[in-house]
């Protein structure tokens, strides 16, 4: 038995059952693909499912894997003992109807006691008490002692989830040695002390459970073995848990180095070591699967992760940036097993840092409410916080929930949870309402869709169909034999229409049948039927009708220069940023293309000239654009980029445009780059953290745009009064230093004005702690007025805060200054600000010594002022 590293290990493993003619399959995203059940991975049977339910065909019948796995029920435990972690890693040799007991527990024997050496006096098979055949193979075949072999029940070793596949488990425990024990002399797996650590579970699907109590035998029976890779690891190590092992403990290593701190020398220090340890190893995992921080869903889990590390860093003391120094060595040790964190290692860092400098913006004030909050109420010997504070901080800090108990419970505190989450449920409601109410089809409607043939899509070679015939016709969401007037929806056995999907909108157009003229407003598409949203010109129309459909060419021809534009869009922004940008949303329609991709930063100028010119310069040159059907698997190997999470069946669509771009795509697409014409963008924005937006225009949009911008700059001289417009900036430039001149005389007056209220101000400032602070109500005083007042305060008095509320135009505004003394002694106007502001409903902030703020309700602007003395004061060393 031979210390092995835990990389090692992985690929000992997934060689060994390579020889026994498994396939080897890379992991599985942590994201489930097209599995609602699951918010991310957590095991390595997780991904298998589909293969062993019969949903789709398994690419062999003998298959091995190494699954990242994220389990996140205990996170609060996490770091409190050295057995909790979010991330770990998930061997597995899988049998889909090919190999079963006779096969598999020979082969975990051989592994660990042949492959590893692992001493066979030390290894505990236990089996189902009455799986008689397993007992048979570990007794017989194997020759393990009979004494070593443990009967468990139900409970232990019988895997079942409600109806369904089933079956008996065969676990093999580790025997760690009397000094983990429990003394008894009858200790042995199964019993509740440390001694013996399972390592092996191998789960014999062989039965149904029909659900009243009895069982039938599997036709198909079938393997699922897991074994945790850092469990194993532990064993080959010989360390006591998955902090310990070699690379994870390399991780642990550097945050003591950045921490300044020795691991197992302080009981809390460790906890927080622990923690930050493992959240930053699943944070760069889930990173690079494309789950991006945010409020809900897994980019809450991702955000609670990070915040969580984040805020045990500065508990020990560590009070600058360093989870993606971390996340540098948690890639680092992982990366040959799992290329992706290599290939988007700059993507994986950049989200960590601005997660935490998010974060980091607004912890210390947050800490500081939170800290008053639990104060007072141990003054008052309260036991629970609040859920209107508890929300306050969420809402306006960002404090997830989780956090705020944990800080709590750290002061045997609870929080009312009741309350936050009544608030919570008020604000998504105030959120449904404020959005657009879509109306869905009735059940009868969805149950008369689900009853038709799948429609024949004809409109990718053509815009036209004469023998199309009616299936279907609906009026007011009821089937209806014959429609004559007004609005009409219309199924047919086939269409030239493209139903909206894949981010490209639905075809209009018209149906005609003799006197019968229907006008297509839009196209949808509903489990492979396509329904005609129609109104009705002039005529009738009947089921059984066969009728012309003819798509509007024109528009047709558009969305198609915006649909092929959209590829080339994506494959420049690869080769400008980085291969981590991916596909998040998209949207093509005949004005324009909307393009959402995961990056970390806004793009510069010189970024989009590069992207745009790229994308002319292949529109240009006439790159031909190819459709093949194929399968998934061939598409990918051609290099085919597909939807990150989408759901592929057995034949795909691969759209290619020369060497430049190939993606998987169902869309409408031109046949050579060069009929788009030109191609323009017209904005980037940002959608959220981590995704940004690219907007642009083809062919007529661009000559539209042209044209406005040349009405533009013939009305910009006219205003100008100058007759040529190459003189424009010429004029713009006179005019800039005539305003500088005038800007410069006006702050000469507004310092004046200053200077004149300055010392009534100073008379009312207050003491807080080693410093002075001064809040104060300027009324509709202006805004340029009070930046001076509020600079001059700063300039003159070292030891002030000052908190300036304007109202002015119906706006309300803050400015917060503090001077050297006092943020040297721990005063952040920045944080200040927004902390003040936030009473109001409103938010800002900025640097230690200088920031605004905009208010909302006017009404709390005394409550807001009255607010800063407290924050304040938690910030102060």
């Amino acid at each position: 038995m031979k210390w092995t590293s835990l990389n090692d290990l992985r690929e000992k493993y997934l060689s060994f059952f390579e020889s026994k003619d498994h396939l080897r399959l890379p992991s599985y995203p942590l994201v489930p693909i097209n599995d609602k059940s699951l918010l991310l991975i957590n095991s390595g049977m997780a991904p298998m499912k589909k293969f062993f339910t019969g949903e789709e065909v398994p690419p062999h019948t003998r298959v091995t894997t190494c699954q990242k796995c994220i389990r996140t029920p205990d996170l609060e435990r996490v770091g409190h003992t050295a057995r909790h972690g979010t991330f770990f890693e998930m061997l597995g040799n899988f049998s889909f109807g090919d190999y079963f007991k006779n096969e598999a527990i020979p082969w975990a024997w051989e592994f660990l006691t042949e492959t590893l050496e692992i001493p066979k006096d030390l290894l505990w098979p236990s089996i189902y008490e009455e799986d008689e055949e397993a007992y048979e193979i570990w007794a017989n075949k194997i020759g393990v002692d009979p004494a070593h072999i443990v009967r468990l029940g139900k409970a232990d070793n019988f895997w079942e989830h409600g109806t369904g596949p089933c079956g008996p488990c065969s676990e093999i425990y580790f025997d760690r040695g009397i000094k983990y024990g429990c003394g008894s002399p009858d200790c042995k797996p199964g019993c509740d002390c440390d001694r013996f650590m399972e390592i092996w579970n191998n789960v014999f699907s062989q039965f149904n459970n029909m659900g009243d109590g009895t069982y039938e035998e599997l036709a198909q029976k079938n393997i699922d073995t897991g074994m945790g890779l850092e469990r194993l690891a532990c064993v080959m190590q010989g360390v006591d848990n998955m902090f310990e092992v070699d690379s994870i403990r390399k991780v642990l290593d550097n945050v003591c180095a950045i921490a300044g701190k020795t691991y197992g020398d302080d009981k809390e220090n460790d906890i927080s070591i622990r923690v930050i340890t493992d959240h930053i190893r699943s944070a760069t995992f889930m990173i690079s699967d494309g789950v991006i921080p945010s409020n809900e869903g897994r980019g809450y889990v991702l955000r609670r992760i990070l915040r969580r590390a984040c805020r045990h860093g500065k508990l020990l003391g560590i009070n600058r940036s360093f989870l993606p120094e971390l996340g540098v060595i948690a890639i680092g040790e992982s990366q040959d097993a799992y290329p992706e964190l290599k290939e988007k290692k700059d993507y994986i860092l950049k989200v960590i840092a601005m997660e935490e400098e998010r974060f980091d913006a607004t912890i210390d004030a947050g800490l500081s409410i939170l800290s008053n909050l639990i104060r007072r109420a141990l003054v008052d010997g309260a036991h629970t916080i609040s859920g209107e504070e508890v929300f306050k901080l969420y809402d306006t800090f960002g404090f997830p929930i989780d956090l705020t108990r944990e800080i709590a419970g750290e002061q045997n505190l609870d929080i009312d949870e009741e309350t936050f989450k009544k608030l919570m449920t008020q604000q998504k409601e105030r959120a449904r309402s404020a959005r657009a109410n879509i109306s869905g089809w009735s059940d009868s409607s969805k149950s008369l869709l689900a009853e038709l043939p799948k429609t024949e899509f004809v409109g990718y070679g053509c815009t036209t169909c004469d023998d199309a015939k009616v299936l279907a016709i609906l009026v007011d969401d009821e089937s209806v034999e014959v429609a004559n007037e007004g609005l009409c929806t219309v199924i047919l056995d086939k269409t030239p229409f493209y139903g909206e999907g894949g981010g490209q909108v639905g075809d209009t157009g018209t149906i005609y049948d003799n006197d019968t003229m229907i006008s297509v407003t839009d196209t949808k598409k509903s489990d492979g039927v396509y329904i005609h949203l129609c109104s009705i010109v002039n005529g009738d129309i009947k089921v059984g009708d066969v009728v012309r459909a003819e798509v509007d060419q024109m528009r047709r021809i558009a969305i198609m220069r915006n649909h092929s534009a959209c590829h080339l869009l994506q494959a420049a922004l690869r080769k400008v940023l980085g291969s981590h940008v991916e596909q998040a949303g998209s949207y093509v329609d005949n004005q324009h293309v909307r393009f959402d991709f995961t990056h970390f930063a806004a793009l510069t100028s010189e970024e989009l000239a590069k992207v745009e010119d790229l994308v002319n310069a292949n529109i240009l040159v006439g790159l031909p654009i190819e459709t093949v059907e194929t399968d998934i698997e061939t598409a990918k190997k051609n290099g085919a980029m597909a939807l990150f999470g989408e759901k592929y069946g057995s034949v795909v669509r691969m759209v290619k445009m020369g060497a430049f771009s190939t993606e998987l795509c169902g869309g409408t697409h031109l046949d050579n780059t060069a009929k788009m014409g030109l191609f323009k963008i017209t904005s980037e924005s940002s959608v959220s953290a981590g995704v940004r937006r690219i907007e642009g225009i083809t062919g007529l949009g661009v000559m539209k745009l042209i044209k406005a911008n040349e009405a533009l700059i013939n009305e910009t001289a006219k205003e100008l009064k100058i007759q040529k417009t190459a003189e424009i900036a010429k004029k713009a430039n006179a005019m800039q230093a005539e305003l500088s001149a005038m800007k410069k005389e006006i702050e000469a007056l507004n310092a004046k004005i200053a200077a004149s209220k300055l010392d009534a101000i100073m008379e009312n400032a207050v003491a807080v702690k080693s410093l002075r602070l001064v809040a104060a109500n300027l009324g509709n005083m202006q805004i340029d007025v009070a930046r001076s007042l509020a600079d001059e305060i700063k300039a003159r008095f070292d030891d002030v805060v000052a908190v300036l509320a304007i109202c002015g135009d119906g706006k309300l505004n803050f400015i917060s200054v503090a001077g050297k003394n006092a943020v040297a002694a721990g005063a952040h106007a920045g944080k200040l600000v927004g902390a003040v502001a936030a009473v109001t409903g409103g938010k800002g902030g900025g640097r230690p010594d200088n920031a605004m703020a905009g208010g909302r309700d006017a009404d709390k602007t005394a409550d807001a002022l009255a607010s800063a003395a407290e924050t304040l004061g938690g910030m102060l060393k």
